[in-house]
């Protein structure tokens, strides 16, 4: 049974920084395209940032430059790093896996497996 749980949501103030991880299990993680999507109230769910599982990084323009993903393969961990958070950031965010070779990474119907969300929450 594939598992993604997300951790290291939180309250912060603009400005600040958070790190969110995703653990997964149940699949062979490095051959996975792993991505982190976000929904904030009353929004469609939308894409954050992707690393395939041949390496490189996808951003969306919104958090370019702010946010980094990266993934430990030997621990079976996403992480993303967010700093100088906005308002706008707030929101659920979800990590996702995606089966080797997959195209497409920015849209979320291309992901197979979904965690259950952790919330950031960041203050003005």
């Amino acid at each position: 049974q594939v598992q993604l749980v997300e951790s290291g949501g939180g309250l912060v103030q603009a400005g600040g920084s958070l790190r969110l991880s995703c653990a997964a299990s149940g699949l062979a993680f490095s051959s996975y395209a792993m991505g982190w999507f976000r929904q904030a109230p009353g929004k469609e769910r939308e894409f954050v940032a992707a690393i395939p599982w041949s390496g490189g990084t996808d951003y969306a323009d919104s958090v370019k430059g702010r946010f980094t993903i990266s993934r430990d393969n030997a621990r079976n961990r996403v992480y993303l790093q967010m700093n100088r958070l906005k308002p706008e950031d707030t929101a659920v965010y979800y990590c996702a896996a995606a089966f080797r070779g997959s195209t497409g990474l920015r849209v979320d119907r291309t992901y197979n497996y979904w965690g259950q969300g952790t919330q950031v929450t960041v203050s003005s």
